[in-house]
C-alpha cells in the first residue's frame, strides 16, 4: 500500500491565525510558516509595554518554539510573489517554496484612513517597535519636563474610543497617576492625557450602559475624553479637529483602526477593500486551494459586514481552515465559517474593566479579573505567563512599574 503524502501547506504570517491554523494541522501536514519576525507578538498586551507595565519579551514568543511539537518548520522573511501556475511562493530571501494549500494570514497595520499627517506624527501600536518606541518616546518628554519649574506643559492624546485606545489612554493616566508622579511630582502634575473619538461614545461595539461607565472611568483617572471629534489633521505638535479646534499634542498615538497588511497586493490575488476576497468556505475568490485567515481576511457576517480585526475571530478561522484543509485532501465537501462572538472586554485601570458576552455586561473588579485571568490563559509559553504575573504583581503591590527605559535607537 502506497503511503499518501502529506500535503505541503505554506502559511504566511505567524500571529493569531497563522499559528492556530498551523497547530490545528498539526502532524496531519507538512508545514512551514512564513513571517518576518521569528516571534509572534500577543498584541492584546502591547499597550502594556507602551506604558511601562511589561517588559517587551513577555509579550512575544518564538515561532519555532510553537512549531516543534509537530516538526514544523519556519522562514523568516516576507512573500513578494506567488505563481498559482506551478504552486510556489517566492520570499525576499529569493528562496520558492511549494505548496499545495497557501494560507494567507499576513495580519494588519495601522490605517490612517488618509488622514494628513498621521503617517510623520503619530505613532502606531501594532509591533513591539512601535510600543518601545511609544515608551521611548513619552519617557524621554517626562525627562525633559523635569528640567523646567514653570507651567510647560506636556500633551498626550491618544486617537481611537476603541478597545486600544480606551487601554491606552488609561494606562497613560495610571502611568502618570503613579510612578511618573513619584519620580518627579511638579513634571507629573503638568502631563495632560487626552482620549479623542471620531464618535458619539466610546467602546462603540459595546453597550451604550458600558460605554458610559468607560467614560467616567477614564474621566475619573484625569483622561480629557473627546467623544464626537473627528481628526482633520495631525502636525508635530497639535491636532486639527474637523470642527475647527485645535489640541496641543506633542504626543500623539494612532489607535483610530487597522487595515489589512498591503502586502498582499504583490501576491495576485483578488482584493475585496484592503482584504483577501474569500467565499464563505474561507477559500479566496477563484483559487480553491489558497485560504485566508484573520485581520486580511474579507469573511463577512450575516449582515454583510467585515468580521472584526480581533484575535478570537484569527484563531476560530484558523482552526476552521485547518479543517477544510483536511476536508479538501480527502474529497470531502467544505463547508461555511461561523463566527461564534464569544464576547468583548476592555481593561481601563486597576480593578476597572467592562465586559460584555451577549446579554451578560458586568464592570469592576469582577470584569477586571476576568480580564486578567483569560490574557493570561491565551499568553503563549510558561516563562512569558510567570514574568507577566511577576510584573502586574510588582505593579499592584508598589503603585511602580520597573520598565520606565527609553530603549530605542535615538
Amino acid at each position: 500500500m502506497i503511503k499518501r503524502r502529506k500535503p505541503r501547506v505554506v502559511i504566511l504570517g505567524g500571529g493569531f491565525g497563522g499559528l492556530a491554523t498551523a497547530k490545528a494541522l498539526g502532524n496531519d501536514a507538512d508545514i512551514t510558516v512564513v513571517d518576518r519576525h521569528n516571534y509572534q507578538t500577543f498584541l492584546p498586551l502591547l499597550y502594556q509595554v507602551s506604558t511601562a507595565g511589561l517588559a517587551a519579551d513577555h509579550v512575544a514568543y518564538p515561532i519555532r518554539g510553537a512549531l516543534r511539537s509537530f516538526n514544523g518548520k519556519f522562514r523568516m522573511g516576507s512573500p513578494i510573489s506567488v505563481d498559482h501556475k506551478n504552486k510556489t511562493v517566492k520570499l525576499d530571501s529569493s528562496e520558492v517554496l511549494p505548496f499545495d494549500h497557501l494560507v494567507v494570514a499576513v495580519g494588519s497595520v495601522t490605517a490612517d484612513f488618509g488622514t494628513p499627517g498621521v503617517s510623520e506624527y503619530a505613532l502606531g501600536m501594532k509591533s513591539v517597535h512601535e510600543a518601545l518606541t511609544i515608551r521611548a518616546e513619552v519617557m524621554r518628554r517626562f525627562e525633559d519636563l523635569c528640567r523646567f519649574e514653570d507651567d510647560t506643559r506636556l500633551s498626550i492624546v491618544v486617537v481611537g474610543g476603541g478597545p486600544t485606545g480606551v487601554e491606552m489612554a488609561g494606562a497613560l493616566a495610571e502611568l502618570v497617576r503613579g510612578p511618573l508622579l513619584n519620580d518627579q511630582k511638579h513634571a507629573a502634575l503638568h502631563i495632560d492625557v487626552s482620549l479623542i473619538e471620531a464618535g458619539p461614545r466610546l467602546l462603540p461595539s459595546f453597550s451604550p450602559k458600558l460605554s458610559e461607565k468607560t467614560k467616567q472611568a477614564l474621566e475619573k483617572l484625569g483622561v480629557k475624553v473627546m467623544v464626537d471629534s473627528a481628526v482633520k489633521s495631525v502636525k508635530l505638535t497639535e491636532i486639527n479637529l474637523k470642527n475647527g479646534d485645535v489640541i496641543p499634542a506633542e504626543v500623539t498615538i494612532w489607535a483610530a483602526g487597522v487595515k489589512g497588511e498591503p502586502i498582499i497586493e504583490k501576491l495576485s490575488l483578488p482584493l475585496d477593500g484592503n482584504r483577501l476576497q474569500v467565499y464563505p468556505t474561507m477559500a479566496v475568490a477563484n483559487y480553491p486551494n489558497i485560504w485566508g485567515v484573520g485581520d486580511v481576511c474579507g469573511a463577512k457576517s450575516k449582515d454583510g459586514r467585515f468580521l472584526p480585526m480581533v484575535a478570537p475571530v484569527a484563531m476560530q478561522q484558523g482552526r476552521f481552515v485547518a479543517e477544510q484543509i483536511l476536508r479538501r485532501e480527502k474529497g470531502i465537501e467544505l463547508i461555511d465559517f461561523k463566527y461564534k462572538d464569544k464576547g468583548s472586554m476592555a481593561t481601563i485601570g486597576r480593578h476597572k474593566a467592562v465586559v460584555e458576552v451577549k446579554n451578560i455586561r458586568f464592570s469592576g473588579y469582577p470584569a477586571w479579573a476576568t480580564w486578567l485571568f483569560l490574557h493570561l490563559f491565551y499568553l503563549m509559553g510558561g516563562r512569558n505567563r510567570i514574568g507577566t504575573i511577576v510584573d502586574w504583581c510588582w505593579n499592584y503591590f508598589t503603585f511602580d512599574r520597573g520598565n520606565r527605559h527609553i530603549m530605542d535607537s535615538m
